[in-house]
């Protein structure tokens, strides 16, 4: 692809598609995205255009040379069955107008949320295109691959809009070229990756509401993060007195083998909900790495409960050669373009910002999140009042056998009951900046963080504790002192 850039004009490319077939290809992405007008306009709407430095070696110019062709095989396999002669210009962009009927409800444009500029400006191409305008849209490409000119997406793209330049042919589709383009796993990974971006965008979140696992979150968390691996997506919440709202969301890459890690080096991403321990400093990190690392807590009590293992698991950025990867590409961690990462960077603070990654988000309203604390906040109460009272055996209820803690101070040999029997000692206790994240995947999963302060006292413990639903009630099996 420098050649492209350089020259302006295809050179060698590997396969030889007519360009009715680029259209075509180019017109189904774009109908993708007509589907939720104004979503290009909305997500740009207040990114100013950045400037990548990386030099487009050779490396890249050969990946880019490989990847001109990952959105065009659909199409040209649809034409060749139907035995149709290529694709014309004019009956993409009828096409590209007509199939605009979306699977779901389209978000409104005040409704999508900021994407990151490199995507906005992507997705503003494909829009363009869609809506028959070529010319402004390979104007707005060759301008995005300058800015970012190791986007592998962007450039393919690009030489797509350069080859629809060519007069359209009336020979039918090269099926040998078609069939040797299937096979090419770098052509795969771009169109699965364009696909991703584009239902991401299109299908948005349902508004005033939030992934299922933010029943209650403190405005002591600043920010929190949902990992929605279906969509390679991850969302940016603010916190706030009025709750939570989403201010952005970023194309993500999870492991090689999927979500759901289990064990050390499946190359899975693991799912369940986590906080953000640490901020690595990229100058510690190898190139790999990006712009940075955030490291989480995998595994986390209730993963340990289940016997999971390994560790490492980072949201980090990519090396400044490869804009992004493809959406299964690590060994299990998030991984992140590095001008995304930095937003992010900006944001998380440590120990208090919690990370969920799910297979799949489902997003609820606040009335449905409030009904879901309903239960918990009675778990929680009666374990207080049982404290208060210091009535042992009411308290013990609230316990499973295997119950462990975690704390800087060591309270071995002492029983968790007999230890908050004394602690407590009858006094009156305030809790204070609640927090309840759910978690369910066969067992139902309560994460409670909070702070208590005993009546006389101007400062007490901060505890985050890991409930376990059992029939009606709710058991505690994990708790961390934090401060």
């Amino acid at each position: 692809m420098a050649d492209i850039v350089r020259l302006g004009r295809l050179q060698n490319p590997p396969f030889r598609l007519r360009s009715g077939q680029l259209l075509a290809a180019l017109m189904t992405a774009s109908a993708l995205m007509l589907a939720a007008p104004g979503a290009a306009l909305a997500s740009n709407s207040t990114h100013k255009a950045g400037s990548a430095k990386a030099a487009s070696g050779s490396t890249k110019a050969k990946t880019a040379n490989s990847s001109r062709s990952a959105t065009r095989g659909a199409t040209g396999r649809s034409a060749s069955a139907k035995g149709k002669k290529g694709v014309t210009a004019a009956e993409a962009r009828t096409a590209a107008a007509t199939a605009t009927r979306p699977t779901r409800r389209s978000a409104s444009a005040s409704s999508i949320q900021e994407a990151s500029n490199a995507e906005a400006r992507l997705i503003a191409v494909y829009e363009m295109f869609g809506r028959g305008q070529a010319r402004p849209a390979l104007a707005k490409a060759r301008d995005l691959v300058r800015d970012y000119p190791n986007f592998q997406l962007a450039q393919l793209v690009y030489g797509d809009l350069l080859a629809a330049q060519v007069p359209p042919s009336n020979a039918l589709p090269d099926t040998a070229s078609i069939a040797k383009m299937r096979g090419n796993p770098a052509m795969a990974e771009l169109h699965e990756e364009s696909k991703r971006r584009l239902q991401a965008l299109r299908e948005r979140p349902p508004a005033n509401t939030v992934p299922s696992q933010f029943l209650t979150l403190s405005t002591r968390s600043r920010y929190a993060i949902a990992v929605d691996a279906s969509r390679s997506r991850l969302y940016l919440f603010e916190n706030s007195d009025k709750g939570l709202k989403l201010t952005a969301d970023y194309y993500i890459s999870v492991g090689k083998s999927g979500t759901d890690k289990v064990t050390e080096g499946d190359a899975r991403t693991p799912l369940g909900v986590y906080y953000i321990t640490s901020s690595l400093d990229p100058k510690s990190l190898k190139d790999f790495y990006g712009a940075g690392a955030l490291p989480i807590n995998y595994p986390n009590p209730y993963d340990v409960r289940r016997g999971k293992t390994g560790g490492g698991i980072w949201l980090h950025g990519t090396p400044p050669q490869q804009f992004a990867r493809a959406p299964l590409a690590s060994d299990g961690c998030v991984v992140m373009a590095n001008p995304d990462l930095k937003q992010l960077l900006r944001k998380v603070q440590i120990g208090a910002t919690p990370v969920v990654t799910a297979r799949s988000l489902q997003w609820i309203s606040q009335p449905q999140a409030e009904k879901e604390t309903q239960s918990i906040t009675s778990a929680i109460n009666g374990w207080k009042d049982a404290r208060a009272n210091g009535n042992e055996a009411q308290l013990k209820k609230f316990y499973l056998p295997d119950f462990q803690r975690s704390s800087k101070k060591s309270t071995e040999g002492i029983s968790a009951v007999d230890e908050e029997v004394k602690y407590a000692q009858g006094k009156r206790v305030q809790f204070k900046d609640m927090s309840y994240l759910h978690w369910r995947d066969g067992d139902d999963t309560m994460i409670v963080t909070f702070g208590e302060v005993f009546e006389g006292e101007k400062s007490g413990r901060s505890r985050r504790q890991y409930w376990l639903r059992q029939g009606t009630d709710w058991k505690l099996f994990h708790e961390e002192i934090l401060g």
